[in-house]
């Protein structure tokens, strides 16, 4: 059920001991000093020294701060990271499951999917458009943003022209845990509608492990022979775990 940000906060009790952690209370009228203290302190430390001097839950604030304004976050933030593991799988996390967690509301969902996809631009705005030899380390942060923390398979195709420049980027399809479906056809048709001379497939694995199963050898070799049909070049079959890639190119089944 979707819950509004402007509800009574959640039950938590806070840690002995923090002395900025706020009693779970609804607020009303003026923002508490204690509060509108600890968001001022919060705020210098990260503009002083950035965010690598702030822990996840800290800097999770941060960006809670602005989705509910007169409420203490500090419990949301741990409570999400308790719910997800880290900072990145919260991010990341799907909107349905966001608003799973209590305090989740709609607010808070679109603070954290602004910081996902504002992080994703910028990783693709260093591939897009550039040879993709020369920004292959950038190449695979950017697919790492976007995928190693996916709950669910997603397959990508990077198309490339003749000097090898990515000239696009596309989702073609999305899955199951452990499935997406794939189809060769219209992979190359896509390929010819944008005068793409060579592709690189990418997908995740939810499990974390990058070892390919059997189906994927299996579609991998079903698009290479359609590329091969239509003089297209596969340069590589990216698998992208949680904390590591593999190439069906460097594993020598490519």
């Amino acid at each position: 059920m979707v819950r509004s940000f402007n509800e009574p906060f959640l039950p938590l009790v806070a840690p002995a001991g923090d002395e900025d952690e706020a009693q779970p209370s609804a607020l009303t009228g003026r923002l508490p000093s204690y509060i509108a203290d600890h968001r001022q302190r919060l705020r210098d430390r990260f503009m002083q020294a950035g965010g690598a001097a702030l822990p996840d839950y800290e800097l999770l604030e941060l960006i809670l701060f602005r989705a509910i304004p007169r409420q203490d976050v500090k419990p949301l933030a741990r409570l999400l990271l308790d719910t997800f593991g880290d900072f990145n799988r919260v991010i990341t996390a799907s909107p349905a499951r966001l608003q799973m967690v209590k305090g989740g509301g709609p607010a808070v969902v679109l603070e954290l999917k602004l910081v996902e996809a504002a992080a994703q631009r910028m990783m693709r705005a260093r591939v897009i458009q550039k040879p993709v030899l020369s920004s292959w380390d950038a190449l695979l942060d950017y697919c790492h943003t976007a995928m190693a923390h996916r709950e669910t398979e997603q397959f990508r195709v990077l198309f490339l022209d003749r000097k090898n420049v990515l000239i696009a980027d596309e989702e073609q399809a999305k899955g199951t845990v452990d499935h997406v479906p794939v189809y060769p056809r219209e992979i190359v048709k896509r390929a010819l509608e944008l005068n793409a001379s060579a592709l690189i497939l990418v997908h995740n694995h939810p499990s974390g492990d990058p070892t390919p199963s059997d189906a994927d050898l299996s579609m991998t070799h079903q698009v290479k022979d359609a590329c091969d049909a239509l003089g297209l070049t596969l340069h590589d079959h990216l698998i992208i775990g949680k904390s590591r890639e593999l190439s069906f190119r460097s594993q020598g089944y490519l």
